[in-house]
């Protein structure tokens, strides 16, 4: 399964509950991103450049990182990408490699949020320096500002949710991957689904569609 929406629609949080229902990992392609960059691996330091200016990162680092990881054994049974494919390029590399897996992709859903709820959403997070523990000003603040509830670590904000660059962010993913949703509609797998609500409400929308409910 691929869980697409624009940056903040809340694909993590759903992508992990999915994860939970269905047995099987969830792949975010942001997170190998960002464990390659906390690693300092070559690809991390590449990667690192364009997501901090708020630009998809280029297909060939980004499609090493995600064969990598649907390699290994836990995605056997099957597995929700979320945060790829977001060019058509990224279609057709991901078509070729689930085939030559023997597998293939059952469905496409897509959140619906408005632009200014997630701009609301990303530019509130903060993140803890030493744990990585993740806070949102408004909807998850910590108990003491700025400091983890976790480890007392201080806590600040990405380059990448700022929000000059979560505005880019946001053009960039509308520009480049509108074609997608038209593509997986065409062939019959894309479902819409409206990313406002609670985490549960949004999940039974999403578990509707999937399990052909709705």
């Amino acid at each position: 399964m691929i869980l697409m929406g624009p940056p903040g629609a809340g694909k993590g949080t759903q992508a992990k509950l999915l994860e939970q229902h269905f047995q099987v990992p969830h792949v975010s392609s942001g997170d190998l991103l960002r464990n390659a960059i906390k690693q300092k691996t070559k690809m991390g330091v590449e990667a690192k450049r364009f997501m901090d200016r708020g630009e998809l990162v280029p297909d060939a680092v980004l499609l090493q990182a995600i064969e990598d990881r649907l390699q290994q054994a836990d995605c056997r049974t099957g597995f929700i990408l979320d945060g790829f494919p977001r060019t058509l390029p990224q279609v057709d590399a991901l078509c070729a490699m689930v085939t030559s897996m023997g597998t293939k992709i059952d469905r496409v859903t897509s959140l619906r949020v408005p632009k200014e709820a997630v701009v609301k959403r990303i530019s509130g997070r903060r993140t803890c320096h030493d744990c990585g523990a993740m806070y949102h000003v408004t909807y998850d603040p910590p108990t003491t500002p700025e400091i983890c509830d976790r480890c007392h670590g201080e806590l600040y904000q990405r380059e990448d949710d700022r929000e000059e660059t979560v505005m880019a962010r946001l053009e960039v993913y509308e520009r480049q991957t509108a074609p997608l949703l038209a593509a997986y509609r065409t062939c019959g797998l894309l479902r819409e689904v409206d990313g406002v609500g609670s985490q549960h409400e949004v999940l039974e929308r999403i578990l509707a569609v999937v399990q052909g409910n709705a």
